[in-house]
């Protein structure tokens, strides 16, 4: 039946509070979850604002807050432990040992239930976009998530404090946006729907509309009052306010003419942007709405000149108003939109590459060898050789057949051949901690996936809390299932990414951490002087980022460029069984050469670092350690 309310697990959301201006609460995160909350109508969620250091009078803040949500104002010491480890936004089941944390994965969340109490609120789970993937990407490896998710609202914030004092400058990121508005849009549907557009531009070139007679001698499909009706608007909007339109019908579909059908995909006209994402209106939107109206506010307050420079924002800002029920939450949220000129004219200046990677260099190398052996020979040349640290206890094993049964990966749903090889691992990274871990440690089980470490070492070490951060949600839920029949009472799950943890541990323990994700996790150990167990993956997959480029270590880098350090990354990615054992050999010092620069750097920091190959090898194709602890 629509519109069934499920019953739900009780749910705290906890929202930082350092103050407020002209109806905005800062930060701008807070702002951004309570207009979703208002737009999807959502009162499941018992909402904490949290009061930072520099909080100012909070008797105010009914003016900015919807009236249909209650809100209860705590200190930081009052968050529960689990929350006091995390960045908010946050949301805490209870008990409280799940928590969700960071902007996009929160906002995600409150979506997703909205949808569970209300499943009629169809248009609600649009905004998670096609496939559902609308920012899931992490910021640590997404530019368009870090730039949505953090950058826009920290810069803006900036902007408005600055804006206070002095004619601040407009953030290089604005002009990102205003940039990544003006490229055509790619959708998963796009040629059909450019097609659509080269009939629509082609019928406005004819003139009047050929009678039927007319039109089947010219060999033309006949024009209906339906087309002509929506020629006065663009492909675009009729395709992105039909899904807006509760009561919108699909489009009738005719057969192409010849000339449409058979045009090529380099004729076709692209699609413009509408929205942040493209043609339909997404989580984006509704992260970027408020805070690009508080800095359209300064703008048109006190440097109208410069408007004219983001026709396209403003474009974005106007239409985005037309969107049923944003006006009525922007409203019961203190946003009071701005009624902008019309802006004809696209400035002229020179934007940014929005696709320039920070820290990437010119690869246009003429002395550049390709394949990895030129590679490996310059490092040898230097003195840097392939070499393994030996084995601490290549023997050693848990007792799998002793453990009770959640315990094991034979829980999950694998094969019995690759439980196996799972075991085999664990037995390695297991082996590692336990001799490490003290009484009263904590550890923390990175990119934890279903919670294959995390499970084992918090039954192994009960007298130590174990942590699981993992930004997928099913894992995380099937891992927290498993604790569950085990009874364990010293184990947390965190939904988050891996920037978004800030609690201290001893122990930071990854298996299979994708590409970059594993040099986060040691520069995270790094940070706070934590010892480190990792087991890399993906090598193919590293990549210069916004906070790391390769190589990592000095000595690495006076010997290689980031291209040859990247062919020893796809290189190393080539150790599956069923290449020729020459291939996999090389491979196999590829990945060790990679992990060598990783160690290398982490002992710039003053770490004793191991790069140790597992036992058995045919546990995996992937199956070094990089076992750090700091000196």
């Amino acid at each position: 039946m629509k519109g069934t309310k499920k019953s739900l697990t009780e749910e705290y959301l906890y929202l930082e509070f350092s103050h407020q201006t002209e109806g905005c609460i800062f930060p701008l995160h807070t702002s951004v979850t309570l207009f979703l909350l208002s737009y999807c109508d959502c009162r499941i969620f018992k909402v904490c604002l949290v009061l930072t250091k520099e909080s100012t009078n909070s008797s105010l803040l009914r003016d900015v807050l919807s009236q249909d949500i209650k809100i209860q104002i705590i200190s930081r010491q009052e968050l529960p432990p689990i929350v006091q480890n995390c960045c908010l936004p946050a949301v805490v089941e209870q008990p409280d040992n799940f928590c969700r944390a960071g902007l996009a994965i929160v906002l995600r969340h409150i979506i997703q239930k909205s949808y569970e109490v209300d499943p009629s609120k169809k248009e609600i789970l649009e905004l998670l976009g096609f496939k559902k993937t609308c920012l899931k990407a992490c910021a640590e490896v997404s530019q368009w998530t870090r730039l949505c998710e953090l950058t826009i609202p920290s810069v803006i914030e900036n902007f408005l404090r600055e804006a206070s004092e002095q004619p601040p400058t407009v953030p290089v990121e604005i002009r990102q946006l205003e940039k990544k508005l003006s490229e055509p849009v790619r959708v998963h549907n796009d040629d059909k729907l450019r097609r659509q557009k080269l009939k629509q531009q082609k019928a406005a070139q004819v003139g009047p509309p050929l009678t039927q007679g007319e039109a089947e001698s010219q060999g033309h499909t006949p024009e209906t009052a339906e087309d002509r009706d929506s020629s006065s608007r663009s492909l675009e909007l009729q395709v992105a306010f039909s899904k807006l339109t509760v009561q919108g019908k699909p489009a009738a579909t005719h057969r192409e003419p010849p000339h449409i059908r058979k045009a090529k995909a380099s004729d076709l006209p692209p699609l413009e942007h509408l929205f942040a994402e493209g043609l339909y209106f997404t989580l984006t939107d509704i992260v970027l709405l408020p805070c690009i109206h508080h800095f359209l506010v300064i703008i048109c307050e006190k440097f109208s000149e410069k408007l004219v420079e983001f026709p396209l924002l403003a474009s974005w800002y106007q239409r985005i108003q037309e969107v049923p029920g944003v006006k009525t939450a922007a409203s019961k949220c203190g946003i009071q939109f701005l009624h902008l000129p019309e802006l004809l004219t696209p400035s002229n200046e020179q934007h940014p590459n929005l696709s320039d990677m920070p820290g990437s260099e010119e690869q246009n190398d003429p002395l550049f060898v390709g394949g990895p052996r030129p590679t490996m020979t310059k490092l040898m040349e230097k003195g840097i050789e392939v070499m393994f640290s030996p084995h601490p206890c290549p023997t050693w094993t848990l007792d799998w057949n002793g453990l009770p049964a959640a315990v094991s990966p034979k829980e999950g749903k694998m094969s019995i051949d690759r439980a196996l090889r799972k075991q085999q691992q664990l037995n390695n990274l297991v082996y590692v901690v336990t001799n490490q871990a003290k009484p009263g440690d904590r550890i923390v089980d990175f990119c934890s996936g279903g919670g294959h470490v995390g499970i084992v070492l918090a039954h192994m070490l009960p007298s130590c809390q174990v942590t699981l951060i993992e930004n997928k949600e099913l894992s995380l839920i099937r891992a927290k299932k498993r604790s569950d029949e085990l009874g364990l009472n010293n184990i947390w799950f965190i939904q988050a990414n891996m920037e978004y943890f800030t609690g201290m541990f001893n122990i930071g323990v990854a298996l299979h951490a994708c590409g970059v994700a594993t040099d986060m996790v040691i520069e995270h150990c790094i940070k706070i002087r934590a010892s480190f167990v990792t087991c890399p993956c993906c090598y193919g997959f590293i990549q210069n980022t916004s906070k790391f480029s390769f190589p990592k270590s000095e000595q690495f880098k006076k010997t290689l460029s980031y291209k040859e350090h990247m062919i020893l990354c796809r290189f190393a990615d080539q150790t599956a069984v069923q290449l020729p054992p020459q291939q996999r050999l090389i491979g196999k010092q590829c990945m060790c050469l990679v992990d060598l620069d990783r160690a290398r750097a982490a002992e710039e920091h003053d770490y004793s670092v191991q790069v140790i190959s597992m036992e058995p090898e045919s546990c995996s194709p992937k199956n070094n350690m990089i076992v750090g602890v700091p000196i």
